[in-house]
């Protein structure tokens, strides 16, 4: 699986046509139901994109980080957005409303390309994640998920192909299920030797094992 982000060389398109905003740590950077209006390209740091219940739970859809586009929904007119964003660390982001990037996607097909291959990999994210909420069991979901987020190397998230640096709070919020579960489902998983696990972080010792539990040769 290709990582596809905006290169920094193509960063000046979205500084020309919109302006710089920074946020800390927690910060909400747009609400679900709020007007559709910016399109927003990560420039450092990574945020969070989750949809809150009427009851008030969370549900973390995806982390995104540097190079990665956000509020896509901006695509569509008059639209709200689905879910809410917040800023995970300090983050610089750089926002634009889609009419005012309209002349430069016709000035760069490299980045009309990206644009579309982004909105496709969010498409097929979605997917996984429905697939996972309609077929998969508790431990199903969190092999699906320790695969599929160290499935390259990636710095911005600080995950390599082995570990990625998440607390059990942060996984359980990704992938749905309470923190005493998904503690349970780690250990459980630690127990048979397929990872280890330290401070804030998940150690994956055998990817092939993890994969065979969800009936996949490998991600």
């Amino acid at each position: 699986m290709k990582k596809i982000i905006i290169p920094e060389e193509l960063y000046h398109y979205f500084e020309e046509a919109g302006s710089l905003k920074n946020y800390h740590k927690n910060d909400i950077i747009y609400m679900q139901d709020d007007n559709a209006t910016d399109l927003y390209l990560i420039k450092k740091g990574r945020v969070r994109v989750y949809y809150i219940s009427r009851d008030g739970n969370e549900a973390t859809l995806e982390i995104v980080e540097k190079g990665r586009i956000f509020g896509e929904s901006s695509f569509i007119q008059k639209s709200k957005r689905p879910t809410t964003v917040s800023a995970i660390n300090e983050v610089e982001l750089i926002c634009c409303s889609l009419e005012d990037l309209y002349a430069y996607l016709c000035e760069s097909e490299e980045l009309t390309i990206l644009l579309f291959q982004l909105l496709s990999n969010t498409c097929n994210h979605l997917s996984g994640l429905l697939n996972q909420a309609y077929f998969y069991n508790r431990y199903e979901k969190v092999a699906y998920f320790l695969l599929q987020q160290t499935v390259m190397a990636d710095k911005d998230k600080d995950i390599c192909e082995n570990c990625i640096p998440y607390s059990h709070e942060e996984i359980a919020l990704c992938v749905g299920l309470n923190r005493v579960t998904t503690t349970k489902v780690l250990n459980y998983f630690s127990n048979l030797g397929y990872i280890e696990l330290k401070y804030k972080k998940v150690i994956i010792l055998n990817k092939p094992a993890l994969a065979r539990y969800i009936g996949l040769s490998i991600l």
